[in-house]
């Protein structure tokens, strides 16, 4: 008895992990694509500047060596990011800047006029 619930808790973890690792790589990889999109247009400008001066020495396959490299070092960087925080064992939802991942939107502010401090503590008559 003992033996199957460690055996279910273990396969439940396990679950856990590798859910916190999917979820993990889709948040870095929609951070990576709406916050770092400078830092995307920058890396592809010096590629594709890595490109030109490889075309001399490989001309048919510079823009896709350069392009494959650029490419496999943004998935792996996502990938190695992604677990390393499910091997610290953060899960996205202890983040607070992740509001939008647990479907909490941003708190939103309530209206102040100038006339409410006269107005609004006072019970109507």
């Amino acid at each position: 008895m003992t033996l199957a619930k460690a055996e279910r808790l273990q396969e439940q973890q396990l679950l856990m992990t590798v859910k916190s690792f999917l979820i993990w790589t889709f948040v870095l990889t929609v951070c990576w694509l709406v916050v770092g999109f400078p830092v995307v247009f920058l890396i592809l400008t010096i590629g594709s500047l890595f490109a030109i001066s490889l075309q001399a020495i490989l001309p048919m396959s510079a823009v896709f060596i350069v392009a494959g490299g650029i490419l496999c070092a943004n998935v792996l960087a996502i990938l190695f990011g992604a677990g390393m925080l499910t091997v610290k064992g953060i899960h996205p939802h202890q983040v607070s800047w992740l509001r939008w991942h647990s479907g909490q939107g941003a708190p939103r502010q309530k209206s102040v006029y100038a006339a409410c401090p006269l107005t609004c503590d006072r019970p109507s008559v």
